[in-house]
């Protein structure tokens, strides 16, 4: 299998009896007992999912700034699978088997009290689902959230029985991108915070290059297109996992609006998705073993048009 074959062909890992077994494990046996499991899961994908270990080994070379062993390999690994683990308990339970301290939640509040939406943008590192204690810490904030239900189906179904109000705050980033945005735009104007990631893109998305741990490497424009047509504050955020039952979220205020002009398009998204990459770099450096992106990333994409922003905006009504 390559290693540039693209993230979205590759299967699900596991299948639905095996994420069904972790699960009853987890949920009947308890945290411990399902945390025991997490060893030979993760000695089966590092032995069974070449291109994943692979690319794994490639990123924590740019990481860490050297050679990395077999055994870091399988730590980067290990701490992916304690992440979708956790997943399991924060959807049953909430925050309260886990240790989550926040950063600049303050920083968020002040935007969400304005009235008119904030989006957050997120990235494949850490725990994206740990922001989801914020709904529990303010009960008052709606959380919508884009993510594709079809990449993951088992997962996806089987957490969503654990919380099925969980899946109706979902806005599928499987169907196209204008049911997207219009789902996004009802989301902001009834005055939710509307996360999604920021750091990947899908098959037919337009990428644009940034320098990124010492490469140039892709990341996509809809983001950046979306923020730009909804006009609402931008808070990057980050579920770092810092072992254990130990989780910090950190919010960092990007943009009070993102402005692409007509006439300087490419300069200003450029500008836009280097300023995210610099961030996205500094918290890997923080947590390196929590970014979990299994493929190569820094692959050459095929080119595909640029959607019009001011399109986008007629579509969603703002």
């Amino acid at each position: 299998m390559s290693t540039n074959e693209h993230w979205q062909s590759r299967p699900e890992g596991g299948g639905r009896f095996a994420i069904w077994l972790i699960r009853s494990i987890a949920l009947y046996g308890g945290r411990r007992l399902g945390r025991l499991c997490l060893y030979p899961i993760t000695l089966y994908f590092y032995l069974r999912r070449g291109p994943e270990r692979l690319a794994s080994r490639q990123y924590l070379e740019r990481a860490l700034g050297g050679p990395v062993s077999s055994w870091q390999v399988l730590k980067h690994i290990h701490c992916f699978a304690a992440t979708i683990l956790d997943r399991i308990f924060l959807l049953a339970h909430g925050e309260q088997p886990f240790e989550i301290e926040t950063e600049g939640l303050e920083l968020l509040d002040e935007r969400y009290a304005r009235g008119h939406g904030v989006l957050l943008f997120g990235s494949h590192q850490g725990s994206f689902e740990a922001l989801r204690a914020v709904g529990a810490r303010r009960p008052g904030m709606p959380l919508r959230v884009v993510l594709d239900k079809q990449k993951t189906p088992a997962m996806t179904e089987l957490l969503e029985e654990l919380a099925p109000e969980v899946g109706k705050c979902v806005i599928d980033a499987a169907q196209d991108g204008t049911s997207i945005a219009l789902a996004m735009a009802e989301a902001c104007r009834s005055g939710a915070l509307v996360a999604m990631l920021a750091d990947r893109g899908r098959g037919h998305e337009v990428l644009r290059r940034t320098e990124f741990l010492g490469s140039s490497a892709p990341f996509p424009i809809s983001p950046w297109l979306l923020a730009h047509t909804l006009q609402v504050p931008v808070v990057l955020c980050f579920g770092l996992y810092l072992g254990g039952n130990r989780y910090r979220l950190v919010f960092e205020p990007f943009s009070e609006r993102v402005e692409i002009p007509r006439h300087d398009r490419g300069p200003a998204l450029d500008a836009l998705i280097a300023r995210y990459a610099k961030r996205l770099e500094h918290y890997i450096h923080v947590a390196p073993y929590n970014w979990f992106n299994f493929y190569d990333f820094w692959q050459d994409a095929p080119p595909a048009a640029e959607p019009a922003a001011d399109a986008v905006r007629e579509r969603v009504g703002v």
